[in-house]
Order: structure tokens, then C-alpha cells, then sequence
């Protein structure tokens, strides 16, 4: 594998919320890891809005790339999604880096799959391309991984784009300006790459265990975050549900005919309950193209307007910061 020149500058960026005692030890695994590779870390925790409170003490050690650690606290808890959207900004305004690896803070984002993401970022045009981590292999309970499945049939129907990937993934910094000034990047932050059409690309990695505790995601919450990925693609939708309506009535239409020419030209008649169910169906289609020209139209007219913008409005939710390594 062909490793840089110089060492790279690369912010670790991850969201948190009490993991605490997995992000010391996931920070220990990662400089253990790199300790050969020539980069150096600077690791930036978003706090989000945790209950339990940080030993600094916690995450010192004798490292060998890891050159700082800095808590962004945040006023509230905002959810994962937004607290990577609030980190990117705190790296654009504030840190000068090569790269952002963007991780969990748990540990299912592993120390060997980030050093396969900076490898693959070294062996590319460094500063070109934002590489993700494709999940070969899930953990995951068997009722997860089917309700997962079923999600990504959903979003590949609304979006015409499948899920492949989740937040694990190395970010050139000459792509932060763009993502920064995206309302979507609120909302999610890998859908937000997808969107902006910056170039990235994809490598499978399998996804690794908790470190310690349990995850604090439930069905609601991961139903949420499917939904704000899909949302990101809202106007795309809207086309797709519109288009989609318009064809399911053209079904009962072009059966109507079909069945007004059968009995005209072969004098054959036609049980009268054919027409009742045919104008049924279109009946109950007529409301969703309605309702799918509206959304439509609604979303499309929203780009008249500016909305959440992350490098304007996320100073709103930072409480402030606090470097705990080498200083407090």
C-alpha cells in the first residue's frame, strides 16, 4: 500500500453521547493502529448533550499519533446527524486538517476499518474523492437486518438510490466549503454527500461490536434517522410518488377503454360490476395524485427560500469547548 509522503493532517471526528468510557478506549485502539502510519490525530468528540459527565483522566495515555483531544459541547441533544453536521463546521471555521474521519464513537466503527479508509484515501488522489465504508457484514439481530432490508427496498423505491453505507467515512477537507452551506447536511450527513454530487467512492468493511454499554437507538429513533435520509431527497421523491400515481391511474383508465371496445365491437356484455370496481380505483388513486402534485410543488417552491444552513445557524447549539488532551 502507498503511504504519503508526509504525515497527514487528519481530524477524528465523533459524535457522543455518554459513551464516554468507548470513545477513551476506541482513541487508544486508534493511535495503536496508525502508530506506524505517518499521520498525526486530532480528535474532536461532539458532546451531545450527554448526562453523564467526562473524566478527563479518562483519555490520557502515551500516544503516538494522537496529538490533541477537544470536547465540542453542544446546549442540546440533537441526534447524531446533526452533531457530525455541527463538527464539520467547527472543523471549516476552526481546525486546519487533510481530512475528517468521521466515526462512532461506540467502537462499531473499528480502528482496522479506519486505516483501511486512510489507506484507500493515500492510494487515491488525496483531497479528490470522499471514501465510505460499505458494510460487508452486519452485527446486528436478525429482526434488525430484515427491518433494514425492508428500509432500503423503500429508499431505493422513493430515491431511485441505494443504501449502502452509514456515517464511517474519511472526508477530504476541500469538500467541507461545499457540505457546510447544505440545509440537507442537516438532516443527514452521508445522503448529504450523495446529494451534493461530490465525487466519493466506496469500500467494503465489516462493521465491529460495542465497546461497552448498549445502544440507545430504538425502533422510533432508527425509523426517524431512515426518514431524514430519505427527506433529503424530498423533491426527488415527490417526482417519483407523482409519476408513480399517475401511472396506477392510467391502469383503470386505459381498462375502461379496453372494456367499452370489447363490448362494442364483440356485442359480448359485460358484468356491470367491472365498471364499479375499475371507477373504485380510480377514485382512490385520483386523492394520491392530489396529495403528490402537492408535496411536490410545496417542495420545489421551498428553493425560493434559504433554510437551515449549517455554517450560519450552528453556533446557535454550541455550549463551548474543551481541550482534555495533552491539556484541560
Amino acid at each position: 500500500m502507498v503511504q504519503p509522503t508526509s504525515p497527514l493532517k487528519i481530524i477524528v471526528l465523533m459524535p457522543l453521547r455518554d459513551d464516554w468510557a468507548s470513545a477513551a478506549e476506541l482513541i487508544r485502539r486508534l493511535d495503536q493502529t496508525l502508530a506506524a502510519y505517518p499521520c498525526i490525530l486530532d480528535v474532536l468528540i461532539v458532546d451531545d448533550g450527554s448526562q453523564q459527565a467526562c473524566n478527563p483522566a479518562d483519555f490520557h495515555s502515551q500516544f503516538n499519533v494522537v496529538r490533541t483531544i477537544r470536547i465540542l459541547r453542544l446546549r442540546r441533544n440533537l441526534g447524531h446527524q446533526r452533531a457530525i453536521a455541527i463538527g464539520l463546521v467547527h472543523v471549516e471555521q476552526s481546525l486546519a486538517c487533510d481530512a475528517v474521519l468521521v466515526m462512532d464513537a461506540d467502537g462499531e466503527d473499528t480502528a482496522d476499518g479506519a486505516l483501511q479508509l486512510i489507506h484507500a484515501y493515500s492510494e487515491t488522489q488525496p483531497g479528490t474523492q470522499a471514501i465510505f465504508a460499505e458494510r460487508s457484514r452486519r452485527t446486528e439481530s436478525l429482526i434488525f437486518r430484515f427491518c433494514y432490508l425492508l428500509y432500503k427496498g423503500l429508499h431505493r423505491l422513493l430515491t431511485g438510490i441505494g443504501v449502502r453505507v452509514g456515517n464511517f467515512s474519511i472526508l477530504p477537507s476541500s469538500q467541507l466549503s461545499t457540505l457546510v452551506v447544505m440545509s440537507e447536511l442537516w438532516n443527514h450527513y452521508a445522503a448529504a454527500v450523495f446529494r451534493s454530487s461530490l465525487p466519493f467512492t466506496m469500500i467494503p468493511i465489516p462493521r465491529g461490536h460495542r465497546i461497552t454499554g448498549t445502544s440507545k437507538m430504538n425502533f422510533i429513533s432508527l425509523a426517524a434517522h431512515g426518514m431524514s435520509a430519505i427527506s433529503v431527497f424530498g423533491d426527488v421523491v415527490g417526482v417519483r410518488l407523482l409519476a408513480g400515481s399517475i401511472a396506477a391511474l392510467l391502469v383503470p383508465i386505459v381498462s375502461i377503454v379496453g372494456v367499452a371496445l370489447f363490448r362494442l365491437f364483440t356485442g359480448h356484455p359485460v358484468p356491470g360490476w367491472t365498471f364499479y370496481i375499475i371507477g373504485a380505483i380510480a377514485i382512490v388513486l385520483i386523492p394520491f395524485i392530489t396529495i403528490a402534485t402537492s408535496f411536490t410543488f410545496t417542495l420545489l417552491s421551498t428553493r425560493m427560500h434559504f433554510s437551515f444552513v449549517p455554517l450560519r445557524d450552528c453556533a446557535l447549539f454550541v455550549a463551548g469547548t474543551q481541550d482534555i488532551y495533552p491539556n484541560e
